[in-house]
């Protein structure tokens, strides 16, 4: 015993005026082993306990990150003192090297500070759906010490240098668990009743499961916004689901789909390019007798070449079954990953 108690006191070495013991050493490198295996235990209690939350998963994120990493830095300071190490003798060393690390690894401080930046500010939380600059789309899944990882609709995680997102511009879809109106453009041939162009396609957009119903101030909407080459040009506004929101690619399509089979149930043509020449007189004669004196037997009653034959109206039985983004939307194992819950 006595053997080794001289052992454990055996000098190693000695870092500002203080002399390491094996001993020493030991206790330090235990303490750390216990401090990584709670530091993992209270991290997985804690996201276990938001995963299975309704309410307040923002503050348990919070809470989860900060005692993370309380739980580390405690555990090195208790190492290093347990070592021998007296913490006060290093700040002046500290203070000598922490320039040259604070320039080596000034890129590391600086997304750690925009990380804990991120997780206070709120604006940006887990679970929100946000838009980049250069087209990255997705739901915020995790906010890391580096980076804040997004992942798409396509199951692609992309991971974002958590500065990014404080000095770049971003795009909150879905900012406090709100939603937001979008607009899909969609054309019809010139002539076509502009009522039952409206009718037919607010009453589609308001029969779809993954539009919201309307209130005094959303309310879906069909607006006349141009007048094409060879089409009146609408646009249909529709406030969706919050969870339809988190897909637009797929939301778009399903609305458009939506669009086409009433347009073809109500008996409205979509346009085409075409090119229509008009002869108002010719040889002192008009119209179709204009066109009988250039091309005999094509005059009245002639069929105008390119027009589309009238479209059979769609069955409205199969207007969501035969629309693959809509089953998408409505799909509950549409999500590859299941998104996190929001306050």
């Amino acid at each position: 015993m006595q053997e080794i108690a001289n052992l454990e006191e055996t000098p190693v070495l000695e870092v500002a005026g203080a002399t390491l013991t094996i001993g020493g050493l030991l206790t330090a490198a235990i303490i750390l082993a216990v401090t990584v295996v709670l530091q993992w235990a209270v991290t997985r209690a804690l996201r276990r306990a938001r995963t299975g939350a309704v309410k307040s998963t923002g503050a348990l994120y919070l809470l989860e990150k900060l005692a993370g990493y309380g739980i580390i830095i405690a555990g090195v300071m208790l190492a290093l003192s347990s070592a021998g190490l007296n913490l006060s003798s290093l700040a002046v060393f500290a203070g000598a090297i922490g320039i040259g690390v604070g320039l080596g690894l000034q890129g590391v401080v600086k997304e750690f500070v925009s990380g804990v930046f991120l997780i206070f500010d709120r604006m940006v939380s887990v679970g929100d759906y946000v838009e980049l600059d250069g087209g990255v789309r997705g739901a915020i899944m995790e906010i890391g010490p580096r980076a804040t990882r997004v992942r798409t609709n396509d199951n692609v995680n992309v991971l974002i240098p958590n500065s990014h997102l404080i000095e770049g511009p971003v795009t909150n879809w879905t900012l406090k668990g709100d939603t937001r109106r979008i607009h899909i453009p969609f054309s019809v041939a010139y002539g076509s009743d502009r009522g039952a162009v409206r009718d037919a396609v607010l009453k589609a957009a308001r029969a779809s499961p993954f539009t919201l119903p309307d209130t005094d101030l959303r309310k879906s909407q069909v607006w006349l916004v141009g007048f094409g080459d060879s089409s009146l040009d609408f646009e249909l506004l529709v406030w969706p689901t919050l969870e339809a929101v988190k897909r637009p690619a797929a939301m778009h399509a399903a609305y458009t789909w939506l669009i086409a089979d009433a347009l073809d149930a109500a008996g409205i043509e979509v346009p085409f390019p075409q090119t229509d020449l008009r002869i108002r007189s010719l040889f002192g004669r008009e119209g179709e007798d204009a066109i009988e004196a250039v091309h005999p037997g094509t005059g009245t009653g002639r069929t105008r070449p390119g027009k589309p034959a009238a479209k059979t109206p769609a069955a409205s039985g199969s207007a969501v079954s035969s629309n693959d983004a809509a089953q998408d939307l409505m799909s509950d194992d549409a999500a590859l990953e299941p998104p996190p819950s929001k306050p």
